[in-house]
């Protein structure tokens, strides 16, 4: 049926190359949904507290550890698999299935409800993000992928604000319930989109090369894929930078808009209006920067000086971040929000193109879901839960200012996650130092 099957190798790979920007528009929008529906919570959490009657503690499970446990968990397995089979079949079943379980959350009627259909979004999108970032690694070299990667990561910047927009205006008007369909529904549709138009390149394709071994051998376990990492020491400060940050980011972006109504005084459309959709587009503008500056510095100097970069537009965000919590009057706060996310957004395609640069090609979707695994057991798992216990556990000292310490604790872990950024940029300048 499918004449690609009748194809030479080399009339497939220039069929890939030629499509290649239509493959990385539709991993980016599917990115877009998954972000979308894993953060659409953010928005709602307040409403689903007085709904449902929450802790703040229950809430930051909701919001992290929850979805991170079998969002985590899962993907190494559906990576190790996707290393070997069809990726573009495994993100298309991926995709149907947690855009299903996100319209269930809209039917939840108490906590366990909630949790389940929560669990369900995480096991889906288990199966996303190794196989894409695989996909990407196979199709665009070394001096562009940085690029490529920071286009695909518009999907978290710009997924997470207009995931916010779209649940504010909806459940302003219809509620919570009705939202969390409107946002999961439409990735149904996507789906069968993915499966008809995503092509799936040759392993090593951009890079001039085949992966060693046969292409039925045997993958890795769990220890020896960590192991392979930690023998990389580049790779593993790489891993272990983007772990801090994404704790630190995932903390804002899950319990920012709580913060914003409790401590700034504003309400759930207001966020929605005049925050979560410029901060979108101002993060997505700083990625799109943010890969542009990598690449011309991996082109100039070496692959090592993208971690550099990285580096200074973290110190540059980190003043601004503080300040947020610090400035009580509305539109200073906000503004110093704004500043910080023009920075703070740089990080994400270029930290994922440094760590597909050395991972060995059979392993790509592997080391992807081991990186997965760190920053969202970590990240996205503890972060917003541990603002929500600190928030819990300062209430009786602060009130209802007990949130805004919370998240001042976790956000004083940057300056430990751009230490990584350094020093992995460091060692990976040694690695890519000729040889006498």
């Amino acid at each position: 049926m499918d004449a690609s099957t009748t194809w030479s190798h080399d009339e497939r790979d220039a069929r890939a190359i030629r499509r290649r920007g239509w493959t990385l528009a539709l991993l980016t929008i599917a990115y877009f949904f998954s972000f979308m529906d894993r953060q659409i919570l953010a928005i709602l959490l307040e409403a689903i507290k007085a709904d449902l009657k929450l802790s703040d503690t229950q809430l930051g499970l909701l919001s992290g550890l929850v979805f991170a446990l079998f969002y985590a968990t899962l993907g190494l397995p559906i990576a190790r698999l996707a290393d070997r089979s069809s990726r573009s079949n495994i993100i298309a079943i991926s995709l149907a299935f947690w855009s299903g379980m996100t319209a269930l959350c809209g039917l939840a009627q108490n906590f366990t409800h909630l949790m389940l259909a929560r669990i369900g979004v995480g096991i889906g999108e288990a199966g996303f993000g190794p196989p894409s970032q695989s996909i990407i690694a196979d199709l665009y070299p070394p001096e562009k992928r940085a690029s490529a990667m920071a286009i695909y990561s518009l999907g978290v910047l710009l997924g997470g604000g207009l995931g916010m927009v779209i649940g504010g205006f909806v459940a302003h008007s219809y509620g919570w319930r009705v939202a969390m369909m409107v946002v999961g529904l439409p990735g149904i549709a996507l789906a069968v989109i993915m499966k008809l138009f995503v092509v799936e390149p040759r392993r090593g394709l951009a890079d001039g090369k085949a992966p060693a071994g046969p292409a039925d051998a045997p993958t890795i376990g769990l220890w020896n894929g960590i192991a392979s990492i930690w023998h990389n020491r580049a790779a593993f400060h790489l891993v272990a930078a983007i772990t801090i940050t994404s704790l630190v980011g995932y903390a804002v972006t899950g319990w920012g808009p709580s913060y914003m109504q409790r401590s700034l005084g504003m309400s759930m459309l207001d966020v929605s209006k005049y925050v979560a959709l410029p901060a979108a587009f101002v993060a997505g503008f700083s990625a799109m920067i943010g890969g542009w500056l990598c690449d011309r510095a991996a082109k100039n100097k070496g692959i090592y000086a993208q971690s550099y970069v990285v580096v200074v537009m973290k110190i540059l965000a980190f003043p601004f971040a503080l300040a947020f919590y610090f400035v009580d009057h509305l539109w200073l706060a906000l503004s110093s929000y704004f500043v910080a996310a023009i920075f703070a957004g740089a990080y994400i395609g270029p930290t994922y193109a440094m760590i597909q640069h050395l991972a060995p090609l059979r392993l790509r979707a592997t080391w992807a879901a081991l990186t997965l695994l760190a920053t969202s057991l970590l990240g996205l798992g503890l972060g917003p839960f541990a603002v929500g216990q600190i928030s819990d556990a300062l209430k009786p000292m602060y009130g209802a200012e007990s949130l805004r310490w919370a998240m001042f604790s976790v956000a004083m872990l940057t300056p430990w996650g751009i230490f990584h950024y350094w020093r992995a940029g460091v060692l990976m300048k040694r690695q890519e130092a000729p040889t006498a």
